[in-house]
């Protein structure tokens, strides 16, 4: 692969961003993080047989509306964007003590991700049909087996999820960037490696020559 030091996977949420990072990272020996862990936003409103949803979590998603999760959600991303181009510069620029990068998550936005004047970064984002993603959700969440009220949650969820979604590839289309169909039963080895080419493809960050 040419001379990359950072590869961002952007994506909206279930549609395996930090499974096919871990398999990248792995195969390149890059450090492996994600946006979420740089500052939280109220996360997937569904309990787990380790965790229950946090009251303010709950909250989040039971009193704002759909319109309102999204301005939410996208000042965050906003929000954390200074903090993200700080990260992918310091492990783009090879050292003694640097590491290579592979960094996930929804805030990493196509527009911000475009205005790069990063060297060694590539970028690609994973897609899914909405049928996949609220397959996923409900799975992770029991959705058969949830209340009426945790199934009003990961609904309203599932909206805002797919409307961000909707945005994405409005921008990554618009700007002729990368991006990858994690649907249709690949696994994560086979997406982590059509990352991989779609990233030694990248003659600036985030476009190729195959870009869609």
């Amino acid at each position: 692969m040419r001379d990359v030091r950072v590869i961002l996977i952007g994506g909206t949420s279930n549609v395996g961003k930090s499974t096919v990072a871990q398999v990248v990272a792995e195969k390149l020996g890059f450090a492996c993080l994600t946006t979420d862990g740089l500052a939280r936003h109220p996360g997937r409103p569904w309990r787990t047989p380790e965790t229950e949803v946090p009251a303010h979590v709950a909250e989040h998603y039971k009193t704002l509306t759909v319109d309102d999760l999204m301005t939410s959600v996208l000042d965050h991303y906003e929000r954390l964007w200074p903090r993200i181009e700080e990260l992918i510069a310091a492990h783009a620029v090879e050292g003694h003590n640097t590491t290579g990068l592979v960094l996930e998550g929804s805030a990493l936005r196509p527009v911000r991700v475009a205005s790069l004047q990063v060297p060694h970064t590539a970028a690609v984002w994973l897609t899914a049909d909405d049928a996949v993603v609220r397959a996923r959700v409900r799975a992770a969440g029991r959705y058969e087996a949830a209340t009426y009220e945790e199934r009003h949650l990961m609904d309203k969820f599932l909206t805002r999820t797919e409307r961000y979604q909707v945005l994405m590839i409005d921008a990554i289309d618009r700007l002729a960037m990368d991006r990858i169909d994690a649907g249709g039963g690949r696994s994560a080895a086979e997406l982590a490696g059509m990352v991989l080419a779609a990233a030694d493809a990248q003659t600036t960050v985030g476009r190729s020559s195959a870009s869609r």
